[in-house]
């Protein structure tokens, strides 16, 4: 057994407390801030998130989303119009009711979503058939007062993420987009090395408003699901609501359709913390490390300043190639501190410089992951690196696929179910489609159904897990953040 797989049993067996302890020390996120449920993203963090961000909007804009920014406050009117919608964040939303002490003439919302604030400027923007489809995304911060447990990037009251709004001229076009936003946010996660199952929200849990909503699952290794993305078709239900209609060809007026999709940045980093890390700390993917190699010397008395000028060499060298490379050279620490302060950031690579690097212009490499160290001569480095950034991305991806898979059961009645949840396990059952027994489920279990595959279509095995009737489909049970 390699160092690296013996040592994550305290990522599985106290989750919350190795989270914590990564949190801080890998520099990602502090929640000491002083209300409740805000969370200050740190330096480390936030590099990460912004890669994130990044790599979504350049897929977001390649397939003709414009980037746009909305304002943070939508007016009491305007959010109160699409009746389903405010009855879905009626308890969350955070109210402005003052300027000093004048009394504002009508309230504001900080926005929970954004469609309220969105749709008023469709109805602007859309005239003809030729305005659409218009689609629109922005990377912004919402705000809903979560009353249950909050947790740093799980469940706050302000989130960043990333919202995409887009009209259509008729359901089968927006139906395409739907489609379309799936492949794209697949990309991401899949880039990322997360695994997911992609579940279509049963009618009482979608999105207020939707036709339908899917979303994207991972595991979490607690045994709890986390929801890092979601896309809602809104059929036409938004675009009636505001008079979002535009002139067909004909010259008639037809009411638009509309879609939404939103990845939460917090839940999609604490997703890539938790597949991936070790009880060592973090280990990155590659393409979102703020940091892709850190080089070490490790010099001997009298090979102090060969051995920092072949270091940086090395970091020159790199950084031509349009590698992130980092040289610790800082002499107040030990090679050992510095070992263990660049595992915890999870950097994928190590290189490691002593006088005989030198003499053999080679390089020691460390894989973060694996915790393996390899050879190489200078010359061929950059394509060793790069070699071993692919190797670490598809061990990693594999890693996650595999655990994912062995976390999946099914169960064909109750006890069997909370076995099941006692587990940590997601859980597939036969289920009739009635809210009453996925109610049930969760009061008996203290688990969720999360819904059924969108791709394809199981078909049931046996009669519902909770009445006896006839089943309809068969769903996912988890316990959920």
């Amino acid at each position: 057994m390699t160092k690296n797989t013996s040592k994550v049993e305290e990522k599985f067996g106290n989750f919350s407390e190795w989270f914590d302890k990564v949190l801080l020390e890998a520099q990602i996120a502090d929640d000491r801030y002083p209300v409740k449920g805000f969370t200050v993203y740190t330096g480390w963090g936030f590099s990460i998130a912004k890669r994130i961000v990044q790599m979504l909007e350049e897929e977001l804009e390649e397939e003709d989303h414009q980037p746009m920014q909305f304002p943070v406050v939508i007016p009491e009117d305007a959010f109160e119009k699409e009746a389903e919608h405010i009855a879905g964040f009626s308890g969350e939303v955070f109210w402005i009711t003052h300027a000093g002490e004048n009394k504002l003439e009508r309230r504001l919302v900080l926005r929970p979503t954004s469609e309220t604030a969105i749709y008023p400027l469709f109805k602007i923007w859309i005239r003809s058939h030729a305005d659409l489809p218009l689609r629109m995304h922005q990377t912004c911060n919402v705000y809903r007062y979560e009353t249950r447990a909050t947790r740093p990037l799980y469940r706050g009251r302000e989130f960043l993420w990333n919202e995409a709004h887009t009209a259509h001229a008729d359901y089968e076009d927006s139906e395409n987009q739907v489609r379309n936003a799936v492949e794209i946010y697949s990309s991401v996660y899949d880039r990322l090395g997360l695994s997911y199952i992609l579940l279509k929200r049963p009618d009482f849990d979608k999105f207020a408003g939707a036709v339908y909503s899917l979303a994207f699952d991972t595991w979490n290794p607690d045994g709890k699901v986390n929801q890092i993305g979601t896309v809602h078709e809104l059929g036409d239900n938004f675009a009636k609501a505001f008079e979002v209609t535009y002139e067909d060809e004909a010259g008639e007026q037809r009411i638009a359709y509309t879609t939404c999709y939103g990845m939460g940045m917090g839940r999609t980093l604490a997703a890539t913390i938790s597949h991936h890390g070790d009880d060592h700390g973090l280990v990155l993917p590659p393409v979102v490390a703020p940091k892709q190699v850190v080089i070490i010397p490790i010099p001997y008395r009298g090979s102090v300043e060969a051995v920092g000028e072949y270091a940086r060499e090395i970091r020159g060298r790199l950084r031509e190639e349009g590698i992130r490379v980092v040289l610790d050279d800082d002499d107040r620490l030990r090679p050992g501190e510095k070992f263990y302060r660049w595992e915890m950031f999870g950097v994928p690579v190590r290189i490691e410089v002593g006088p005989k690097e030198v003499e053999e212009r080679s390089v020691t490499l460390f894989r973060r992951d694996t915790f393996e160290r390899v050879k190489a001569d200078y010359e061929s480095l950059v394509d060793v690196v790069r070699s071993l950034f692919d190797e670490i991305f598809q061990n990693l991806k594999d890693r996650s696929r595999k655990y994912l898979e062995s976390e999946i059961a099914e169960a064909e009645n109750l006890e069997q179910l909370k076995a099941c949840m006692d587990e940590r396990k997601i859980v597939k059952v036969n289920w009739c489609g009635d809210p009453d027994c996925a109610f049930r489920m969760k009061d008996e279990v203290v688990g969720e159904v999360r819904g059924t595959l969108w791709e394809r279509h199981e078909g049931p095995t046996g009669p519902c897990i909770v009445c006896g009737g006839a089943a309809k489909e068969v769903a996912y049970v988890s316990r959920t953040y």
